[in-house]
């Protein structure tokens, strides 16, 4: 028996594409081995971070090795990382398992259960009949607001979220902010309209208050000493004329957008103030649209040009 025993135990060989590798026989099973195998296959890569020490973790969404958490931390901001399993990513037919049924069992619960909160909003399932957009138009003029509506299938269209408070008298509006120093943008929802730019952008380019992600991607913005401008896209103006609107920070968002065009949402431009020379105001000219003006020719020359005669611009 014992040397039956011995010859169990060499034979039990790790199995490739497992975790606990080890034979789960009760005679040569322990859960210290287990442990002792799955640190020595981790400390079989080096942290593809630094590369100088061994690694302890593995991130469940890139799939790359890290040694500490420093260096997780640099991996997620070098590759926009969420760190977050991909929890539909493709597994293999020779891959799948249990564990794999079991992941796409709770995925499918997740799936079932945000269903179950959409379907029990009120204001997403909310009829956007005519006659709740003529509402909205009709409030919106009131507050000298000229907000225009697209038909329905616009992008536009499908993702504006504004409606109007009937208790508290205030529009709560979808706002798109763009970042183009940053290349980003941000949706915000239900936004009222009684609160000033200054407290909008807190939750984005505040050092204290700002999401830790979102700092991370407006770093321009945060480091920068020279401060931020607002712009608005002059959508009633012509083609000819200056296109953007410059807002006020220290103003509620209802006073900014008094006497203004709207379609469907407020899209905000946020421009570092070195740039906000290329966003020109309304009213002013851009400089290719000004006519050049001709020099003044002398009496000499106007009596030497003949007519009919093609005058050299040299």
């Amino acid at each position: 028996m014992e040397a039956e025993r011995e010859r169990h135990e060499e034979n039990c060989v790790l199995s490739p594409g497992t975790k606990s590798e080890l034979c789960k026989d009760s005679d040569c099973w322990s859960e210290e081995e287990g442990a002792v195998v799955l640190k020595r296959k981790m400390s079989l890569h080096s942290c593809e971070t630094c590369g100088s020490e061994e690694a302890r973790y593995r991130c469940p969404r890139c799939m790359k090795y890290s040694c500490s958490l420093p260096c997780v931390k640099k991996h997620k901001a070098a590759i926009q990382c969420s760190g977050v399993r991909d929890k539909a990513a493709f597994v293999s037919l020779s891959k799948f398992d249990e564990m794999t049924l079991l992941s796409d069992y709770r995925f499918l619960e997740d799936v079932a259960r945000t269903y179950d909160c959409a379907a029990r909003d009120v204001l997403l399932h909310k009829p956007t009949s005519y006659k709740f957009l003529g509402f909205m138009k009709n409030r919106a003029r009131k507050c000298k607001i000229d907000l225009k509506i697209l038909p329905v299938g616009f992008k536009k269209r499908r993702e504006n979220s504004t409606f109007f408070c009937q208790k508290q008298k205030r529009f709560c509006w979808h706002l798109k902010l763009i970042f183009p120093q940053s290349h980003a943008e941000y949706m915000a929802k239900r936004v009222p309209d009684d609160r000033t730019l200054h407290e909008i952008l807190k939750k984005y380019i505040s050092l204290k208050e700002s999401d830790p992600v979102i700092r991370q991607r407006l770093k321009a913005y945060i480091l920068s000493q020279s401060g931020v401008s607002v712009f608005m896209k002059a959508e009633s103006e012509k083609h000819s004329s200056a296109r953007w609107y410059e807002l006020d920070s220290e103003k509620s968002l209802f006073e900014n957008l008094k006497n203004k065009t709207i379609v469907e949402y407020p899209t905000l431009h946020v421009v570092l103030k070195d740039f906000r020379n290329d966003f020109l105001g309304v009213g002013q000219e851009t400089s290719d649209t000004r006519s050049p003006a001709l020099p003044a020719l002398s009496q000499n020359e106007e009596e030497e040009i003949e007519e009919g005669e093609i005058r050299d611009s040299t």
